[in-house]
């Protein structure tokens, strides 16, 4: 059980820096490169920073999800998965909290889902509040055009 919580929050504060890298980069990124072109006040412009900024959360949780799912793998306690895509698979559904139940864990490692339903509830709603950030960005630069 320890053990399963020390890796669990090791996995934890991994995916939580690289979310806290990730978003300080997309922010750079957008002030950088689209901070003048969000002046010119075309909806175009704020419809491709907002699908941009997305994408890269999408991405961004997915990539954390897949280490969840590399760990289920790797883990020797953990037999259940055969394959790495069933293993990423099921961390797809723990990260969401969608929880289909169709693959399951072992009653010795279920604790690590539990923490990966957490972490993924912290950091889809991080990369939630990134999208509002981002809106509260376009809404005044987009009242300021006007």
């Amino acid at each position: 059980m320890f053990l399963n919580i020390t890796i669990g929050l090791i996995i934890i504060g991994i995916t939580v820096t690289i979310h806290g890298y990730g978003s300080s980069v997309w922010i750079r990124h957008l002030t950088k490169n689209h901070g003048s072109s969000l002046n010119n006040g075309f909806p175009s412009n704020y419809i491709r920073v907002l699908i941009s900024t997305a994408l890269f959360f999408l991405l961004l949780n997915f990539f954390e999800a897949i280490i969840w799912g590399f760990l289920y793998f790797l883990l020797p306690g953990v037999t259940e998965f055969q394959t790495l895509e069933k293993a990423i698979y099921f961390s797809l559904v723990t990260f969401t909290t969608l929880g289909y139940g169709e693959i399951t864990i072992s009653s010795s490692n279920r604790l690590l889902a539990g923490f990966e339903a957490m972490n993924g509830i912290l950091l889809l709603g991080w990369s939630t509040s990134m999208m509002f950030t981002v809106m509260q960005f376009i809404w005044k630069k987009s009242i300021k055009n006007n």
